[in-house]
């Protein structure tokens, strides 16, 4: 795996054993032993990972001038005319002119001259290309830079912000009032100027924290001598999976619309405001995608299983064993006439196994919603 890129922390999960892979091009942690226990960790305390190889992209435009918001008005299918409020997050997808999904991202608002964005790792230099040629193409004149000085470090949990503030205690005014989807830049921690977002990826309350890379292994430690358990791929993925939070590159793509993806929820159509991909997107011709929970033994729901419902089939896009359920769970891109309480049929091997349609997110705030 040499060829891989690294994170800031990668000395660190290898000298904690981590078992390393690759990820989207990158080497990182996929567990530190249990896979479970760091699952359990999140869910019940606290747990932090190293999601450095995502990229922070900074927009910036004429001082003063409402360029960058113009400019994502435009690029992204969500309506960044809702971000008023200094530090007010917003999450969309960018799209390509046929309605695909060139990325998920998170926007920032800052000021009308200051957006920042937060993009997956393997399209992170696809993104910059095309958020390139359409600052071109405008002729916007925006300055737009990957922020690859900053590593970046979820903790998660309903223990995770108290255990922040345990580990950096400069951060709590500013952050012990921060809604949900919001962050605050503060420029004097003893790390350097970061970012705290009240964002995540796993159902559970907590921080994002963006922060100079060459001062993240110190974070690191502090956080693990306030007791937050270090966490990999494997559970990230399980917990976010419970959450009904989408994955790119499984549940959506470049060729899947948002629509067909279960985020009709981040396109914004009913104002005027034209995007990239908009005309091409049919809300009328959408497919349904549903949680399914499997209910026979034999097997263990994965993607690109067969889903056989009494409208056609369908496809699972992310399936796993939860262990919040104790049940194995899927996502299912299925007809549209599916619905919540259906039973239908998944292909495992040579099998057809009974499965329930329910309604995402199958965990929240560690409570189950779904049985």
């Amino acid at each position: 795996m040499t060829d891989l890129k690294q994170t800031p922390l990668n000395a660190l999960h290898r000298a904690a054993n981590a078992r390393m892979v690759d990820f989207g091009g990158w080497e990182m942690p996929v567990n530190y032993g249990s896979q479970i226990d760091e699952h359990r960790a999140v869910r019940t305390d606290a747990g932090m990972f190293d999601v450095s190889h995502m990229c922070v992209v900074d927009l910036v435009g004429p001082a003063g001038s409402d360029t960058v918001r113009r400019f994502l008005r435009t690029a992204v299918a969500n309506n960044v005319d809702k971000l008023t409020t200094p530090g007010k997050a917003l999450y969309s997808c960018m799209l390509n002119p046929q309605g695909g999904v060139i990325d998920d991202l998170i926007i920032y608002f800052f000021r009308d001259d200051f957006f920042r964005l937060v993009v997956n790792a393997a399209t992170a230099d696809k993104d910059l290309e095309w958020l390139g040629r359409l600052n071109a193409e405008g002729d916007f004149g925006l300055t737009l830079t990957p922020r690859r000085d900053f590593a970046l470090i979820a903790v998660q949990g309903p223990n995770a912000r108290a255990r922040v503030w345990q580990a950096l205690p400069s951060v709590r005014s500013a952050t012990e009032n921060l809604k949900p989807f919001n962050a605050a830049v503060i420029t004097d921690t003893p790390f350097g100027e970061a970012m705290v977002a009240r964002t995540g990826y796993t159902g559970e309350d907590g921080f994002e924290i963006a922060l100079p890379a060459r001062r993240a292994a110190e974070f690191w430690q502090a956080l693990a001598a306030a007791g937050v358990r270090p966490c990999g791929l494997g559970a990230r993925d399980t917990l976010r999976l419970e959450a009904g939070m989408n994955l790119y590159g499984q549940d959506m793509d470049d060729a899947v619309s948002p629509l067909d993806a279960g985020l009709a929820w981040t396109v914004e159509l009913a104002s005027a405001r034209d995007f990239v991909g908009k005309a091409a997107l049919r809300p009328d011709a959408a497919q349904g995608f549903v949680g399914l929970i499997l209910r026979e033994a034999g097997g263990v729901l994965r993607a690109h299983q067969k889903v056989e419902t009494a409208h056609g089939d369908g496809e699972i896009t992310s399936g796993t064993f939860s262990p919040s359920l104790q049940q194995s769970i899927a996502f299912a891109r299925v007809p549209a006439g599916v619905r919540a309480g259906d039973e239908v049929k998944v292909r495992i091997r040579d099998k057809a196994l009974s499965a329930s349609v329910v309604k995402l997110p199958f965990v929240r705030n560690g409570k189950a919603l779904v049985s």
